[in-house]
């Protein structure tokens, strides 16, 4: 008897599992995206309305509904569409696997360019993408897509270089693009000492969640921009503490991929340690005293 009811049970147990897990994934993927508030309009209207022609029985509005609702998934993949290429992308990159480990290397790979470029006093503008899709903020830009190194930002930023003027757009290690056009902010009470880094930099952090670094070409001073915010004049280890307060967070709770690693490490570091040797017993003790240590004869003595 109990096996027939799970049987029943267990399949749409199943289904409102994975609606369930998809919704909540899907709700954590808007959220923050431009997309957002068109979907809360979206399943705001279409709840009120089933809500409405239920109680009061209308009959052509219940029928709209779900002729409407046939065409929703077109309209979804029309409206949405920048969204769910970005989210197809993301699921081919993997970036939803990155350890805390890798993540610390990509803020380091930032540190060692920023302390290169404010030695040299080489300006720069990167902004390191986060839930929001930047391409859709910036203007032009050339597509780089390459690994990111303090080599290779380096050699972007470069004065004599083609494409060195502008801000870089980076996200999980990755140059996207270079020589992007962000833009301005048009906040009046900004001190005029701010050149059009600074203020691209701000004005980028206004209209999304990326953090960007700025170093300045006249003093080599390094600050960040975040939520239309700018920290001016900050030392690496202050912007490592900010970027992996940042960055770092999201991964701080271990997956089972790095608890498969840690138990895997500790047993192998278990099986493969040498045994300790076993202590020896302490010599037994004589009972004969000691014999004396010669004594050496005079020289005189010796030559009689």
């Amino acid at each position: 008897m109990a096996f027939e009811t799970l049987k029943l049970v267990w399949r749409p147990a199943l289904e409102i599992l994975i609606l369930a897990v998809g919704i909540f994934y899907a709700a954590n993927f808007i959220r923050g995206t431009r997309g957002a508030p068109v979907v809360t309009g979206l399943v705001v209207l279409f709840v009120a309305l089933s809500f409405i022609t239920t109680v009061l029985e209308l009959t052509v509005l219940r029928w709209l509904l779900t002729t409407f609702s046939a065409f929703s998934a077109v309209a979804v993949l029309v409206i949405f569409q920048p969204e769910l290429r970005r989210l197809l992308a993301e699921l081919g990159n993997q970036s939803l696997l990155m350890s805390a480990r890798e993540q610390r290397e990509d803020v380091e790979v930032i540190i060692e360019t920023v302390e290169r470029l404010a030695d040299v006093r080489i300006g720069a503008l990167m902004a390191m993408e986060q839930s929001i899709n930047l391409t859709e903020t910036v203007e032009s830009g050339v597509v780089v897509d390459c690994e990111a190194t303090p080599e290779m930002l380096e050699t972007i930023f470069f004065p004599n270089n083609a494409i060195h003027d502008g801000g870089v757009l980076l996200k999980n290690g990755r140059i996207l693009r270079a020589a992007c056009i962000f833009p301005l902010t048009q906040r009046q009470d900004l001190h005029k000492s701010l050149g059009t880094r600074h203020r691209a930099a701000i004005g980028l952090s206004e209209e999304t969640d990326a953090v960007v670094v700025v170093v300045s070409e006249e003093t080599g001073a390094i600050s960040y921009a975040f939520r239309g915010e700018l920290k001016r004049g900050v030392t690496a280890e202050e912007l490592r503490a900010f970027l992996t307060a940042i960055f770092v967070q999201r991964v701080r709770t271990r997956n089972w991929v790095d608890n498969f690693r840690l138990w895997l490490a500790h047993h192998v570091k278990l099986t493969g340690s040498p045994k300790s040797p076993e202590p020896q017993p302490a010599p037994a003790k004589s009972s004969e005293p000691p014999s004396p240590a010669p004594v050496a004869l005079p020289q005189k003595a010796q030559a009689k």
